[in-house]
């Protein structure tokens, strides 16, 4: 082929190329779930259907290439009037598990001498939640003590739950010297309790959202299934301040634990979830505020609401400092800095228990305190409201 001829071809091909590629990137850029707010894309494409006269109700769009070619389908939720209760109050948290939960194994002493625990032989791990023995469902770790005290024989039929799958195994228990009784070599837990902070409550539909992460177990790490839980009134009694290496921690007492104000539904890696039978309004905020959204949220002067001693929920300045892009629901949406001297001074910036502190930004709320990076107290991570309201089936 002619070297002119394909010097020509190149001149014309290069810069169809680079504006295939452009399109590409920015196809690719537009997102998938966006709110019905957001009125355009800052590029080349427009999209249609976008409103619905039923509130909060979700609804698809097409997103076209210069108004003519259709590239994208996304949907919107709609977020106009929602408004919510900011929380910031301290609450104790109390669950019961679905199962019970592997936390660790443990050898076995016999007449032969010790053997490997006869779980971990079986085949069990870390992280498995036992549902049935011998057909039976296990209710508690109690349970599970009761039915192999009982046991006519050392082989156990068992069904755990690992990462959502049902499995079957069979753990061949063995005696003990000390109580001659069948033991299968196993470390389990049944439920928790701990502290944290109110985010949100929703007048409208009694729904509330809390801590902005998930509840895990401590030793495995996994996301514990909730049979049935509880938030209960707690009045913080000491503050542990954090320092750089070592978090601070809030510390806390229930108070009237019989007379729980919510109850616990759904446990998400965006933060706890549920009801309550009475409006849970706190000050010093205790008006309903409107919801801001990712694309709303900037970088630079916020508050948050939280609670550190026994006066209550109180403002207390910080800066977000950098808006993470998140496209999958996560509990680091955002890094932000306690820049208030007051809170400075009491906890040393973010402590253990002010998870699910709301963010708020323009009057509205906009997050939730979720972590503090270990070496700098004064630093730690948000998550944005919009997928805590996700989880808590406030917006689709």
């Amino acid at each position: 082929m002619d070297k002119k001829l394909i010097r020509k071809l190149c001149y014309v091909l290069a810069p169809v190329i680079l504006l295939s590629f452009c399109i590409f990137s920015s196809i690719q850029k537009v997102p998938t779930n966006f709110n019905n707010n957001t009125i355009s894309f800052k590029n080349i494409f427009t999209y249609s259907n976008i409103y619905n006269t039923l509130n909060r109700e979700q609804i698809q769009s097409n997103v076209k290439l210069l108004g003519l070619f259709d590239v994208k389908s996304v949907s919107s939720s709609k977020v106009d009037g929602i408004e919510l209760y900011p929380g910031g109050s301290c609450i104790g948290v109390k669950i019961n598990t679905i199962g019970i939960l592997v936390v660790g194994f443990s050898d076995i002493e016999t007449l032969e001498g010790k053997v490997e625990s006869p779980s971990k032989r079986a085949g069990i791990e870390l992280g498995d939640i036992i549902l049935k023995v011998n057909e039976e469902e296990i209710e508690s770790s109690r349970d599970l003590i009761r039915k192999l005290n009982s046991a006519k024989k050392s082989s156990l039929d068992i069904v755990i739950d690992r990462n959502g799958e049902k499995i079957n195994k069979t753990i061949e228990g063995v005696k003990a010297t000390n109580d001659d009784k069948y033991k299968i070599g196993l470390w389990v837990r049944d439920s928790t309790a701990g502290v944290g902070t109110l985010t949100f409550y929703d007048g409208k539909t009694n729904k509330f959202g809390a801590l902005g992460h998930p509840i895990t177990d401590y030793d495995t790490n996994t996301i514990l299934k909730i049979k049935e839980g509880k938030i209960v009134d707690t009045s913080v009694i000491s503050v542990r301040k954090g320092q750089k290496g070592t978090p601070g921690e809030l510390k806390g007492v229930f108070i009237e634990e019989d007379k729980p104000i919510g109850n616990i539904v759904n446990n998400t890696i965006c933060g706890i979830f549920g009801t309550s039978d009475k409006s849970i309004v706190n000050k010093p905020i205790n008006r309903p505020l409107k919801v801001g959204l990712r694309h709303e949220l900037k970088e630079g002067k916020a508050q948050i609401i939280t609670t550190v001693d026994e006066n209550g929920p109180s403002l207390y300045n910080i800066e977000i400092v950098k808006l993470l892009p998140q496209e999958k629901p996560g509990p680091k949406s955002m890094i932000i800095k306690v820049t208030d001297s007051r809170l400075l001074s009491k906890t040393g910036g973010i402590v253990q228990g002010m998870s699910g502190s709301p963010i708020i930004q323009n009057d509205k709320i906009v997050g939730a305190v979720t972590h503090v990076l270990i070496n700098k107290p004064d630093l730690g991570y948000g998550i944005y409201i919009e997928w805590m309201l996700k989880d808590a089936n406030i917006i689709n």
